[in-house]
């Protein structure tokens, strides 16, 4: 059977972490930056967890994390 290939876009932006589960950075962070508050731009920073709807199918696109 052939190798899976990874799709490069998805392993640009997930992580997995120790524990198995699929780490992501948050969208509307990159600009219209004036008009968002300090406090909403702050909370984009952090990292977020990807969706237990999206798992099976972000796992299918990345084989070999």
């Amino acid at each position: 059977m052939p190798k899976i290939k990874t799709k490069r876009a998805a392993a640009k932006r997930f992580k997995v972490t120790g524990t198995g589960k699929l780490k992501r950075s948050k969208a509307n962070k990159s600009h219209i930056l004036t008009k968002k508050s300090t406090k909403r731009k702050r909370g984009l920073r952090q990292a977020a967890m990807t969706d237990a709807t999206n798992v099976k199918a972000m796992k299918k696109v990345l084989p070999y994390l």
